[in-house]
């Protein structure tokens, strides 16, 4: 169902209106109307799905037509392939779930994020600190155990295309500054603009720029929001076993 899901959404047949409901869009009527079998197997389904799914500029340049790619890509590749796939659908899922979820929600889980991947120590010295009268900064991690060097927060829950610009780094910049800081994590859902990008790379203040894509990759990568659901083991000639 999950891989279902990612797909129609991803072409646009079918659309989330609030957490866990789904609709079938215009787009998505009409193509039922004019394919009524619907889809018949996974074959089928990837070669429909594919163009919606922008690949690699290296993959482009080099099509494998899909009745030899079974006999020219090894099994490896094949596996490493199918992961890519699953992870790449399993991320935007998770970058719809943020978007849909409460801001106070969200806040919460990118201070999680940042304990997950070692920032405030075995003590998992971080909180959540959004809410009126916050100063500008969402979350704040405690590097040390008294609280001496410290990372401030700002998380901004947005739709895709609403990208951050540069006034908004700005004043967050501004805010760590009424805090005594020297480093801040900004984290969106969307995206940031290249006047952003460019602000934050040239100032004093040390401030890291996290967009949904990158969240995402992070969320996957250190386990947060998302659980092992399957292990395969590839085993190989233990030659030691034969001299």
């Amino acid at each position: 169902m999950g891989w279902a899901i990612s797909n129609l959404l991803k072409a646009g047949w079918i659309e989330r209106p609030i957490r866990a409901n789904y609709r079938i869009t215009d787009s998505g009527r009409q193509w039922l109307a004019e394919n009524s079998e619907g889809i018949r197997n996974f074959t089928e389904a990837n070669r429909i799905f594919a163009e919606y799914w922008p690949q690699p500029e290296k993959s482009r340049e080099a099509v494998i037509p899909v009745s030899t790619q079974a006999e020219v890509i090894d099994p490896i590749e094949q596996i490493e392939s199918g992961i890519n796939r699953i992870t790449a659908d399993v991320g935007d899922a998770l970058l719809l779930r943020l978007r849909e979820s409460h801001p106070d929600f969200f806040e919460e889980a990118v201070v999680k994020i940042l304990l997950a991947m070692g920032y405030g120590g075995a003590e998992q010295r971080g909180r959540r600190i959004g809410g009126s009268g916050d100063g500008g900064v969402d979350g704040v991690i405690d590097q040390d155990a008294l609280g001496l060097d410290r990372i401030y927060v700002q998380a901004k829950r947005y739709a895709e295309g609403s990208n951050i610009g540069r006034e908004m780094i700005q004043a967050f910049v501004g805010a760590l500054h009424g805090v005594a800081a020297t480093k801040g994590v900004f984290i969106t859902t969307s995206t940031f603009t290249q006047n952003a990008r460019d602000y934050a790379a040239n100032i004093p203040t040390r401030t890291i720029l996290i967009d949904g894509k990158r969240l995402v990759s992070l969320m996957i990568k250190y386990r947060v929001g998302v659980q092992v659901e399957q292990s395969y083991d590839v085993v190989d000639i233990d030659e030691d076993f034969f001299e």
